[in-house]
């Protein structure tokens, strides 16, 4: 039992001692940039982040496969209904808790922003939105009730032919040409 014990304290001593070999060199604590909880260590001492806005909506999409991962990231894959295919996408509010749960599968999804219009519709729903691979979301606009029922009249009209009725008429014209 002895010889087991000294094996596993030199081993130690040799790992401590490798590891220690990789450390930050000191003079590097002169230039970290503390935000909350993340220290950040600028390339230039005089480099300032842009400001940013972040968006209040994120799209997630899973891009490695639900197969052969842990049970705890697909549980949280379940959470945000991920699991039917991969080209499966869900938008999620970007607060911490959810960002806390995307970083644990970070591996295996793609996050992208959700840019909104600056006008969205107030009292009428959108009639049909676009959300691009990009993260862009288009809205189109209501079309205007006039030419809404003037379309519907046109369409509903007697005299008005349809594809189908028209080829069947000519047809009919060819088929028998001298009973007009």
């Amino acid at each position: 039992m002895e010889k087991l014990t000294k094996f596993t304290s030199v081993f130690r001593f040799a790992q401590i001692r490798n590891y220690a070999d990789r450390r930050k060199p000191g003079f590097w604590k002169n230039d970290v940039k503390r935000y909350e909880s993340v220290n950040y260590y600028p390339r230039h001492p005089d480099h300032e982040d842009p400001p940013i806005e972040p968006t209040k909506l994120l799209v997630v999409r899973r891009c490695k496969p639900y197969k052969g991962n842990p049970w705890w990231d697909k549980n949280v894959l379940d959470m945000f209904k991920l699991k039917e295919s991969k080209s499966a996408i869900t938008i999620v509010k970007n607060t911490p808790e959810i960002c806390s749960l995307l970083w644990q599968i970070k591996h295996l999804i793609e996050v992208k922003p959700l840019h909104a219009p600056d006008k969205l519709p107030e009292k009428d729903g959108p009639q049909s939105t676009w959300l691009h691979e990009n993260g862009d979301l288009l809205i189109a606009p209501r079309v205007d009730p006039v030419r809404e029922k003037a379309t519907i009249d046109f369409i509903n009209n007697p005299k008005h032919l349809d594809r189908e009725t028209l080829e069947h008429e000519l047809r009919m014209r060819w088929l028998n040409p001298y009973d007009t």
